[in-house]
């Protein structure tokens, strides 16, 4: 068919010249479809052209809809097509909605009859759709095989609800239209009832946040679809086209109808970048594209947050404002349309408020404005009666409409601090209420702090959830302790929440350890002056006072000291405990560390850092009970410790003459630091390698591995090795864990007399778990061992293996810091630096190179970072005393560390 004789397309174009584009196909110099690409070619520049110039995204989103409506009508145009069929748009693109990259959803209908040269003339059009590059999902069916489909699946069934006509007999789409109302097919309450449900199954996919890290902004929790379930609910119960049909009739207010508007908006922007930036259609916002579209969209560091930390902010911020909506609106048609017309049960509660059915409601609308207690009391009451379970969506209007009445005189009135701290004490349903306040916008407003941290996030992979997020994780987290699973995890932490003097104070310095975030200096100094504000306000003793404010000050302390120091030591136990004081604020600042952890990123927790925490814990209780006057002799741990490992090597057989000649090589630190159970494992093995040596056996290395058993590290998998003691034992040992996908956490290493280094290493897989019950991958550790330590004269090996992606979006300098104490036998290094594979071993060729002796590792990887610590001397085992040589030395370290991260290399 000639061009002259197709009917022109009749909504107009501006920026696409029709007239241009019919003549090129007439004149027919070029093939139709390179003419087509081209006229895609050069939509798709110009439009990308005008959305970074800041056009107005909802008229770019409509524009390429009806863009691609023209060249579906040229395009069907080139076939001849009877009676009885035509093309319709569905889903997004049925609403005109299109982003650079979208799916272009359609339907060929047809009226039931069929012709060969029908189904012809479909693949070749399908063809065409195809070679030209659109996105297309097709579909053809009659009428009645789409009221068919339909009836069966809500998915279908809500794209055929927004199908219009673009080309063909438009009669058909009418029909499908009228056949698919509500008195049909999906009654509003079916409708409401599958959306709601797959609304549902949706979050819980996303994790039920609207905070992930690297958020969805279709799927999550107040994203895209969430608008356009409120929508699709909406439009079917009230059977209109579109939301904006709705003002005025009671649906939403005006300032509700703004927020989705200008919500969606937003994310339509966020979005169409998205899509430009990825060049396919992605709907997660990664790291990079965050970073891309927060400089587009003209954010720009300060002083105190990256662009893109502002950026996320804004996000975080406008999604929850959406979920808010989605949930008060879904509210009120769950009212108007499961409710309509069940007879209700009103039960009083007090003069404020009633129960309707098992939904909360305020008695009279000027409640609110009365009584502006109220406004924290409906929440107080929600924790005290486990039945009520909700709040009815006129009631959240209100309150969403009054919660201006927090201001300082609310929050300076003693009746609204009892009733805070009257929350704070509830059995039951704290965190969930904590929750809700914040999602209607009261707990930011009564606590101006934390308002002032809600959607605020760091650019990181160690901190997954906004400050908010992971605040109410914190105190969900301490409430849990309480529960009779917790006695199974969390054994310490429930035995603690049980015999809590006041668990509130607990919670109070949950929601102030990280009020501060975000204001630069240190959050946990800064965070006392607001800690110390709200217990005054809230009339806490000065007993209770100084306490909040310490666990908040000191919140870190106790994951610092277990993670990065040698809590085998007495001395840092005996310091530890001296900074803790007593029983009382140990066991909150456990409970506090621990939900801390556990809120952070749940990947953290595992059973390596339970063992730490635990046997500090342990270990300070008890220097607490001996009394901090009494500290723990040096020689009385040797000496116990030599007693018990000798008695159980005595049963075994050893001989005292054989015992001793092994130990007489060992220093004093391996006696302190290792307990009786590793000393008797490995002088045991060091015996029978001697023994074999002695009938002619020629090796000189022995590794060994177990999972360490109830006790001091019983989270981790242990690896002893030992071996003479040569410059890269370190280098070859962590090289030959990290091919096996192994990370280290700890690394205790021991020069002995007779030239042998003994070296433990605790190692957990990829997951963060010990190799349990795996007799064959502990076989291989020590295969792989002792094939990289027979190189080791010559090793010069450093694994390359593949950064992953999410590593590969943050560039850090290293820092690297070294210090002596006047007395200390060592000099400690603490790196910071990105995390990648074979960062260790990296690290262990630089102390080659340095001529450098190791004696002790704690490796800790927080997200994206890892923060290790080094116990290092010189060649001569001295501590590094030269000032001017170790600020050279820190240097060299980063400059060798950043060349290799831009190099690709991994820990």
């Amino acid at each position: 068919m000639q061009p002259a004789s197709i009917p022109y397309f009749e909504r107009p174009l501006f920026f696409f010249d029709q007239a241009r584009f019919r003549r090129a196909l007439e004149e027919g110099a070029k093939p139709p479809l390179e003419i087509f690409k081209d006229a895609v070619g050069a939509a798709d520049h110009q439009m990308a052209e005008r959305f970074r110039e800041g056009e107005d995204v909802r008229t770019l989103v409509h524009e390429r809809a009806l863009f691609v409506d023209c060249l579906l009508h040229y395009a069907w145009h080139q076939y001849d097509w009877p009676e009885g069929i035509a093309l319709l748009a569905v889903g997004g693109y049925g609403r005109g909605e299109l982003h650079p990259h979208s799916d272009i959803d359609l339907l060929i209908l047809t009226d039931g009859g069929s012709a060969a040269h029908i189904v012809e003339n479909i693949e070749r059009l399908v063809a065409f759709l195809w070679d030209l590059g659109l996105d297309i999902g097709h579909s053809v069916r009659s009428i009645d095989h789409c009221l068919e489909l339909a009836a069966e699946d809500i998915t279908v069934a809500t794209n055929l609800m927004e199908c219009r006509t673009v080309v063909g007999d438009a009669r058909l789409c009418g029909l499908l239209t009228e056949r698919m109302a509500p008195d049909h097919l999906w009654p509003a309450e079916a409708f409401f009832a599958a959306k709601s449900a797959e609304q549902r199954e949706r979050h819980s996919r996303q994790r039920g946040t609207e905070y992930n890290l690297e958020p969805n902004i279709k799927n999550a929790p107040g994203g895209l679809r969430d608008i356009q379930t409120i929508a699709w609910v909406a439009k079917r119960y009230f059977r209109v086209r579109t939301l904006k049909q709705l003002q005025g009739k009671g649906f939403f207010t005006e300032e509700e109808f703004a927020i989705l508007q200008s919500g969606e908006d937003f994310l339509w922007r966020v979005r169409y970048g998205l899509h430009l930036l990825a060049g396919r259609a992605e709907e997660r916002l990664l790291f990079d594209y965050q970073r891309q579209l927060a400089k587009q969209f003209g954010y720009v560091d300060s002083g105190t947050q990256l662009a893109v930390e502002q950026f996320m902010h804004s996000y975080y911020r406008i999604v929850m404002a959406l979920r808010e909506l989605n949930d008060v609106l879904l509210q009120f048609l769950d009212e108007a349309i499961l409710q309509r017309g069940e007879r209700q049960s009103v039960t009083p509660i007090n003069e404020r408020f009633q129960l309707r059915d098992n939904t909360i409601e305020v008695t009279q609308t000027n409640v609110f404005i009365e009584q502006p207690s109220a406004l924290l009391e409906i929440f107080v009451l929600m924790a005290e009666n486990p039945e009520i379970e909700g709040v009815r969506a006129s009631t959240i209007r209100l309150i969403r409409e009054q919660r201006h009445l927090i201001d300082d005189h609310f929050r300076s009135d003693p009746v609204n601090a009892e009733l805070f701290m009257q929350l704070l004490r509830s059995p039951r349903g704290l965190s969930a209420q904590l929750t809700r306040m914040t999602r209607y916008g009261i707990l930011g407003r009564y606590l101006p702090e934390f308002g002032r941290v809600t959607g605020q996030m760091q650019h990181d992979l160690f901190h997954i959830y906004t400050v908010d997020a992971h605040t109410l994780q914190v105190v969900r987290n301490m409430r849990s302790f309480r529960g009779p699973e917790a006695w199974q995890k969390f054994p310490i932490a429930a035995e603690i929440l049980a015999r809590l003097r006041k668990p509130e104070l607990l919670y109070i310095a949950g929601l102030y350890h990280d009020i501060a975030k975000g204001r630069g200096g240190d959050h946990s100094k800064l965070g006392v002056v607001d800690a110390d504000a709200f217990c005054r306000r809230h009339h806490l003793s000065s007993r209770d006072r100084r306490l909040v404010c310490w666990l908040v000050e000191k919140h870190l302390l106790m994951s610092f000291v277990s993670q990065k120091q040698d809590i085998s030591d007495p001395e840092v136990v005996h310091d530890f405990a001296r900074e803790v004081g007593d029983r009382e604020h140990l066991d909150y600042l456990y409970a506090l560390t621990v939900a801390d952890i556990n809120a952070t990123n749940p990947e953290l927790w595992n059973s390596w850092r339970a063992s730490l925490m635990r046997q500090l814990y342990q270990s300070t209780h008890r220097a607490l009970r001996r009394g901090l006057e009494n500290p723990i002799d040096r020689e009385e741990i040797i000496a116990e410790t030599r007693s018990q490992a000798s008695a159980r090597l005595l049963e075994m057989g050893l001989e005292d003459e054989a015992i001793n000649s092994i130990w007489a090589q060992m220093g004093e630190d391996y006696f302190v630091r290792e307990s009786a159970d590793n000393i008797t494992w490995h002088t045991a093995a060091i015996h029978q390698l001697h023994r074999a040596n002695l009938k002619g056996d020629a090796s000189d290395t022995l590794v060994l591995t177990r999972n360490s058993g109830q006790g001091e590290h019983d989270g981790a998998t242990e690896v002893f090795v030992y071996t003479p003691d040569r410059a890269n034992v370190f280098a070859a040992v962590v090289t030959g864990l990290d091919m096996l996908n192994l990370n280290i956490h700890d690394a205790r290493l021991y020069s002995s007399a007779s030239g042998y280094t003994l070296d433990t290493f605790y190692v957990l897989d990829e997951a963060g778990q010990p190799l349990l019950d795996e007799p064959g991958k502990l076989e291989l550790i020590r295969d792989t061992l002792q094939e990289e330590l027979s190189l080791v004269e010559d090793y010069s090996k450093v694994i390359q293996r593949r950064t992953p992606r999410r590593l590969k979006m943050f560039e850090l300098a290293s820092r690297a810091t070294l210090t002596t104490e006047a007395g200390d036998q060592y000099s400690t290094l603490e790196i910071i630096s990105a995390d990648r594979p074979g960062l260790l071993a990296r690290i262990a060729r630089i102390f080659i190179a340095h001529d450098l002796r190791l004696h002790n590792a704690r490796i800790s990887t927080l997200g994206e970072r890892v923060e290790d610590v080094f116990h290092i001397t010189d060649a001569d085992g001295e501590p590094l005393q030269n000032e001017a040589e170790n600020r050279e030395l820190e240097a060299a370290i980063c400059r060798e560390l950043d060349a290799h991260q831009v190099k690709g290399l991994a820990r």
